[in-house]
């Protein structure tokens, strides 16, 4: 990886991408430190630190600390991540967007446009929903028993504020897409992920100075821990590149005088398929029970039956775990049927004269291409359960924090694959460019 980076490096074109990608992701970090007027930092900081595992906890991770700095960025990516899950969505539900997802580049351009505006609204939303929690938490400076003009005043710049930051990163994502190096967005969250690395080497320093001071646990978790830490990163490197390969046979043609076809070829299929999507989707739900219980803080004698419910769902909870894995193979069966279409698979194929050697074309063609989907996916769901719930199991066992610590690790490694690929395919593309000069 590092020599792929320091061979695009010496290319000129690639040094242009590489820098500018760079200043998009320094842009965000100083928008990340802009705060937003009319908003007490401290009320929110002091909520995200005593929040475990619910949604004001999740919102800061993805916004890589921006949710609870209260800043202009405080809403990160996550409007065009929804935006972009209902147009899948609505694409698979209503034909108008099934026909313009097929038109190619002209209809995926309509379809991005589209995106935009529907993150754009739920950014809107979100940013109303910040201002009413800020609000009932008394985090602002004109709140209840202020001057109505002060308040709603103080509300508009702050919703504006909030939705005029989560389009800006869309725009952002979008420049690096075209100008940059690797998925906008995806760089986007790992940049807000790595710099909060800086956290976690405090934290280990802290285990290493309670195992000086005699606390003997820390001698056994933190090598444990260190250990399954190396062995995760193995474990996401190798699953991120595994593939199924199905071989595919091309029949042969003859036209005019010469032939063509008769290669061999094989249709690729991810273990991983749909990435970190179902973590994220996985997690945004379970967090929901969490983030009722701050936001109403239900008790025992005034809330007999919900309460019992919104507690065994705590981060702490073993229903936690259980409800995480399970929404996670759910939602990863989810994201690769919408994703994938066996019947197209298949008639690609046939259209193209290829054929699966000893299936027949058509129909049992794609019955088979569905059947080894099914058993990848899940492959790839057990995988992604381990990443995500391992952590929260063992930092349950060694009362050691290591919160959403198997995302932060799918995010990071999958994107700096995912770049380190994007330089490859440039730098085959210049090459076999220069060849054909």
């Amino acid at each position: 990886m590092f020599t792929t980076f320091r061979n695009a490096w010496k290319i000129p074109d690639l040094r242009k991408r590489i820098l500018f990608t760079l200043l998009i992701l320094v842009l965000f970090r100083f928008g990340i430190a802009l705060k937003v007027p009319f908003v007490d930092v401290s009320v929110m900081q002091a909520l995200v630190n005593e929040s475990s595992g619910d949604m004001l906890n999740f919102m800061d991770f993805m916004s890589g600390g921006a949710f609870s700095s209260a800043s202009l960025f405080a809403l990160s990516v996550q409007p065009y991540i929804n935006a972009s899950i209902i147009m899948q969505l609505l694409a698979v539900a209503i034909p108008a967007l099934e026909r313009m997802r097929k038109e190619g580049p002209e209809g995926q351009k309509k379809i991005t446009k589209i995106t935009r505006y529907v993150g754009a609204v739920l950014g809107l939303a979100l940013g109303i929903g910040y201002y009413f929690l800020l609000r009932n938490q008394y985090g602002l400076k004109y709140g209840i028993g202020a001057d109505l003009f002060p308040q709603i005043f103080s509300a508009v710049v702050i919703v504006l504020a909030f939705t005029a930051g989560s389009v800006l990163l869309m725009w952002m994502g979008e420049q690096i897409d075209q100008k940059g190096i690797g998925n906008g967005i995806s760089m986007l969250i790992f940049a807000g992920i790595i710099s909060r690395a800086s956290g976690l080497f405090t934290d280990v320093r802290a285990y290493i100075d309670q195992a000086l001071a005699g606390d003997s646990q820390y001698f056994i978790y933190l090598p444990i821990i260190l250990i399954l830490a190396l062995a995760a990163v193995i474990l996401v490197v190798v699953l991120n590149s595994a593939e199924r390969r199905i071989p595919v046979q091309y029949a042969k043609k003859v036209v005019g005088r010469k032939m063509y076809g008769g290669q061999s070829s094989h249709l690729p299929i991810k273990v991983n398929m749909s990435g970190v999507m179902p973590i994220i989707f996985a997690s945004a739900l379970t967090s929901i029970p969490a983030t009722i219980m701050r936001l109403f803080n239900p008790t025992a004698e005034g809330n007999p039956i919900l309460y019992p419910i919104l507690n065994a769902f705590s981060y702490e909870g073993a229903a936690y775990a259980i409800i995480y894995a399970i929404l996670i193979i759910a939602f990863n069966y989810f994201y690769v049927a919408i994703t994938y279409n066996p019947i197209e698979l298949a008639n690609n194929l046939k259209k193209n004269n290829g054929a699966i050697p000893g299936i027949r074309p058509g129909k049992p063609t794609s019955d088979f291409i569905a059947k080894v989907i099914n058993k990848i996916t899940l492959i790839g769901a057990i995988f992604l359960v381990i990443v995500a719930v391992g952590p929260i199991l063992l930092g349950n066992l060694t009362n050691v924090n290591i919160q959403l610590g198997g995302t932060s690790l799918l995010i990071v490694v999958g994107v700096a694959l995912d770049t380190s690929r994007s330089l490859e395919s440039f730098m085959l593309m210049r090459h076999h460019k220069g060849f054909l000069e």
